[in-house]
């Protein structure tokens, strides 16, 4: 080949090659009234380009540019300083975006979305959060690649960031990077995560502190699950039906399956046979007398609102999509999975699973509206890409690290606390939570392998409603409220 036609080529190459991104914030300023004083605030958000060393035969070549990650930073415009906390909030999924937490209990601006028995009408509305935790702590919501506006950098594998343990990587480089880019070394720093998040939170905490010796001062773990084997009905689990069956008994609960009988009531009594016959005699199995048989169905029915024939032919078992399917079926309601307060209608109603949630389809419209107009019309982001609130793109999630094992992050949390015995962490449950049951979430800090000393930094709350505990006006402000305490380092 001629020089020429060599250098060509070259040309050639270099321009159709993509162009190198760059990040793309914006920021704009605001103000907020919270308890009667104003609180100015700027906000930057987009995208900032996450890069990776790359090394051939040992020898460095550069960072190449990997991912693009959206992100939403507030920061309030008080005295320079680094005393102030700084929380990092994300949601799970996996395929979640940050809207839920941004827009629903911790950032100054919220949904209105209704709730159970009262949905907003499209096309919704936001508001001013007087009881967001900007007041205590700066935020930073971040959406892992493939949600929201996060992707892969042109010509990159997306699915290089659909799994355990790069998901934890590319999160935990955001953070660093915003940490030092904003000088918050000396600030004290939370992780707040939702659903599959706090899984992302826990094993963040570790990571953060062993990669990087960036020490969390708190975990904000809302809807917990640790431990994936404590809720995936799988064969030859048991364990999952004893941990669902006090959310079940919540649930019929405020169905009117109950009567009368307050709520706590119900609850303690689900989880006294939950904890010990219930499980017992799914363990016997064949080796239940009659009489001893008869008695667990009629004690699992009267708990979970269910007729005695149907906890007998499911053979003690109650599965939860099931359950959500059944409760209502004289009715011809189904409730939901994420919250069980709210119901739906299916085109069958004589079929065994539900075909949609009506917790997630009742209150996604609002947060999707909210959010697209949010970013454009008063934080000035423009990006013509679709705004991912929930994505199906980053199934199948990888969990290679865990073959042939229960996911679980338990020990990882439990490390990180041995290692740093200032990491606090607050669980907030919600009673009618069928997606991660409060008593599955109980289960597993019990199995935390840290010494006594160090299970007085655990707190946890519980709420009278669902996954997304804030949609229900109660919950949110009690929950913002122990959130404040929290993070402000108030001991219960």
């Amino acid at each position: 080949m001629a020089a020429s036609e060599a250098n060509n080529d070259e040309a050639t190459k270099e321009a159709t090659a993509p162009a190198e991104p760059v990040d793309d914030l914006v920021s704009t300023h605001h103000s907020i009234t919270v308890d009667g004083t104003e609180l100015p605030y700027t906000a930057t958000t987009g995208r900032i380009v996450l890069r990776e060393e790359t090394f051939q035969d040992g020898k460095f070549e550069g960072f190449k540019p990997k991912a693009e990650v959206f992100l939403t930073a507030y920061v309030a415009d008080v005295e320079p300083g680094t005393s102030r906390p700084v929380t990092f909030a994300f949601n799970g999924g996996p395929g979640s975006s940050s809207v839920w937490l941004h827009l629903g209990v911790l950032g100054p601006r919220r949904v209105l979305s209704g709730d159970a028995g009262d949905l907003a009408a499209p096309p919704y509305g936001l508001a001013d959060n007087a009881e967001t935790l900007l007041a205590h702590s700066d935020l930073v919501f971040i959406d892992p690649v493939s949600t929201g506006y996060s992707r892969a950098v042109e010509g990159g594998e997306a699915t290089d960031f659909h799994g355990y343990a790069r998901d934890i990587e590319s999160i935990a480089e955001v953070i660093r990077l915003w940490t030092s880019r904003n000088n918050r070394w000396l600030s004290p720093k939370y992780l707040a995560g939702e659903s599959y998040g706090t899984l992302r939170a826990a094993a963040l905490a570790e990571h953060l502190q062993n990669r990087h010796g960036l020490y969390p001062n708190g975990l904000l773990l809302i809807s917990s699950v640790l431990d994936m084997g404590t809720i995936r009905f799988t064969e030859g689990n048991d364990q999952p039906y004893a941990l669902f069956l006090p959310t079940y008994a919540a649930i019929a609960h405020y169905h009117g399956k109950h009567g009368d009988r307050p709520l706590h009531e119900v609850v303690a009594e689900a989880e006294e046979f939950a904890s010990g016959d219930y499980p017992r005699a799914l363990a016997r199995g064949a080796r239940l007398s009659e009489q001893e048989r008869a008695d667990i169905v009629r004690r699992t029915a009267r708990l979970t609102g269910l007729s005695e024939d149907y906890v007998d032919r499911a053979n003690l078992r109650i599965e939860h999509i099931r359950f959500f399917t059944e409760l209502l079926r004289d009715q011809r309601r189904t409730v939901g999975r994420m919250d069980g307060r709210f119901t739906g209608w299916e085109p069958d109603a004589a079929g065994e699973h539900f075909s949609d949630d009506p917790s997630i389809s009742g209150i996604r419209g609002a947060y999707a509206a909210g959010i697209n107009h949010y970013l454009r019309a008063e934080l000035d982001y423009v990006n013509d890409l679709p705004y991912e609130t929930l994505s199906s793109r980053v199934q199948p999630w990888s969990y290679k690290e865990f073959e042939g094992a229960s996911v679980s992050v338990v020990e990882k949390l439990s490390a990180a606390m041995r290692a740093n015995p200032h990491l606090r962490i607050h669980v907030a449950c919600g009673y009618t939570d069928g997606a991660t049951p409060h008593f599955a979430a109980e289960h597993v800090l019990a199995r935390l392998t840290i010494p006594p000393q160090l299970r007085e930094n655990i707190e946890v709350r519980y709420y009278e409603a669902g996954h997304m505990m804030y949609v229900h006006e109660p919950s949110r402000i009690q929950q913002s409220a122990d959130l404040a305490a929290f993070v402000s380092g108030e001991r219960p």
